[in-house]
């Protein structure tokens, strides 16, 4: 079986550059924004991130294809880099310190592509997450200071946690009733949105999450992490992996309760 512990120190290597270049611009006056086609904002920083990162892998990963939020897919090939240079660019833009760099790398299998390295990088929180198949997942500055993390052992909905992003789209879907149910059920809700409820439930700090409208590159490598810490990643269909265009996760012994509440529509 493939390590890929080299893909994963390359990865990190591309979050270096990827962090030094957005926290440059992180707050600046002058940053220039603009609305893609689907209303959502891009800034330079987005753009120059995914440049950067895609230069880098041109070079050190020449025959693998790039897919990335900005500039699509390049390339074909049994192995693919997902990017996404600045998950949360509306908190970015406004100076929010919640948003991160994700980085994965997914290989053609049984089931289509999966992904079997994943970093999530947020500077300005000084926090990185990454994992690699069958490696486990780990929070630190770099490879040599690193700590394992692993998700909760919470195994009941009044004693958890749960994070989410925001109320619109569960309302758009018609989950809003079965999302509401479920924050009555739990200990404890929060809204913190984007990559960052994903690593806390696999560090154990947040039981579940979940989001209804979510893209391959704002899940692939927060996929791995949180299944590689001992979590469960789905979609809300249930199927395993970043596939489905929305996403579930949690410490595993409260998935199949998380999927009931969300799936409830009425």
């Amino acid at each position: 079986m493939a390590d890929y512990l080299d893909d994963l120190r390359l990865a990190h290597v591309l979050a270096d550059a990827a962090d030094a270049a957005t926290t440059a611009r992180f707050k600046a006056l002058d940053l220039k924004v603009e609305t893609k086609p689907d209303m959502t904002p891009v800034s330079e920083a987005d753009k120059a991130a995914e440049e950067l990162i895609r230069g880098q892998l041109q070079r050190a990963r020449p025959r693998d294809a790039v897919l990335g939020e900005e500039y699509g897919i390049e390339g074909t090939g049994p192995r693919r880099w997902v990017i996404d240079p600045i998950d949360g660019t509306k908190n970015y833009v406004r100076g929010v310190p919640v948003w991160a760099t994700l980085i994965s790398l997914m290989e053609a299998g049984e089931g289509g592509y999966q992904p079997v390295v994943g970093v999530v990088s947020a500077p300005a929180l000084n926090r990185r997450w990454w994992a690699a198949k069958g490696h486990g997942a780990f929070t630190g500055r770099s490879l040599s200071s690193a700590t394992r993390i692993h998700a909760s052992s919470v195994s009941r909905l009044s004693d958890a946690s749960f994070a989410y992003s925001s109320l619109s789209g569960w309302e758009e879907q018609g989950r809003l009733n079965g999302f509401l149910d479920l924050t009555r059920e739990v200990w404890r809700t929060r809204a913190y949105g984007d990559f960052w409820p994903y690593m806390m439930v696999a560090e154990g700090s947040v039981d579940l999450c979940a989001e209804p409208e979510l893209s391959l590159w704002d899940m692939a490598a927060t996929a791995i992490i949180v299944t590689e810490a001992g979590g469960t990643f789905t979609g809300l269909d249930g199927r395993p992996g970043p596939h489905s265009g929305n996403a579930a996760a949690s410490n595993g012994l409260l998935h199949d309760e998380l999927l009931g509440y969300l799936n409830q529509r009425y």
